[in-house]
């Protein structure tokens, strides 16, 4: 299964973060006793209406424009030290540092154990290390949280197809489907796709 699959559904959209190079640089906030974190900014009605809108979008184009917004929501970290942390665990990700990413997003998931984003991207992490086992508590805390964050829901599908878990792959893949019919991992259940012909009677 092609990494880029879930390159393209968890990460477009997302520019490097200036200022934030330095794998061991303490974000702002951090470099004393860490205090609690905040509740995440709560984007459920903003979500629901980009879900009608993208269930909606007449082309590719117009759903990726729409899911970018949605990344924007997932990404709004609780505080100002946890955007911090988040973002450079993205940074690093993109640059496969999978071990300094993997660290911050411990690190957020420690500080912020009720934002849904930082498992989704530690999940993600272990993805890309083929740890598919790994990555699927991530996830399910991610939808526990979250239960509308179609990446993760999607992250999920791509994950228990990794793990050879066929069936429940099509199912998450088309719940996911069913908030964003223009997923890119779409094609893995039309004609031809690894899941075409698969659980049809779950």
């Amino acid at each position: 299964m092609p990494v880029i699959t879930i390159l393209a559904a968890l990460t477009f959209g997302f520019a490097p973060v200036p200022g934030l190079d330095r794998p061991d640089a303490a974000p702002p906030g951090l470099r004393k006793a860490e205090s609690t974190c905040p509740p995440a900014p709560d984007h459920t009605a903003e979500l629901e209406d980009l879900i009608a809108e993208v269930q909606a979008a007449p082309n590719e184009g117009a759903a990726r424009a729409i899911s970018n917004r949605m990344w924007a929501l997932w990404a709004d970290a609780p505080d100002e030290p946890a955007q911090a942390i988040l973002d450079r665990g993205m940074t690093q990700r993109r640059s496969f540092d999978l071990l300094g990413a993997q660290r911050a997003f411990d690190r957020l998931i420690d500080y912020c154990p009720d934002y849904a984003e930082g498992y989704n991207q530690r999940a993600f992490v272990a993805f890309l290390r083929q740890d598919y086992a790994a990555a699927l508590p991530d996830l399910d805390r991610a939808l526990e949280i979250s239960p509308r964050h179609v990446a993760a829901m999607s992250g999920r599908a791509l994950s228990l197809i990794g793990l050879g878990r066929l069936a429940e792959a099509r199912v998450a893949l088309s719940q996911a489907l069913e908030l964003n019919p223009w997923l890119p991992e779409r094609r893995l259940i039309a004609p031809g796709g690894a899941l075409a012909d698969v659980g049809r009677d779950l």
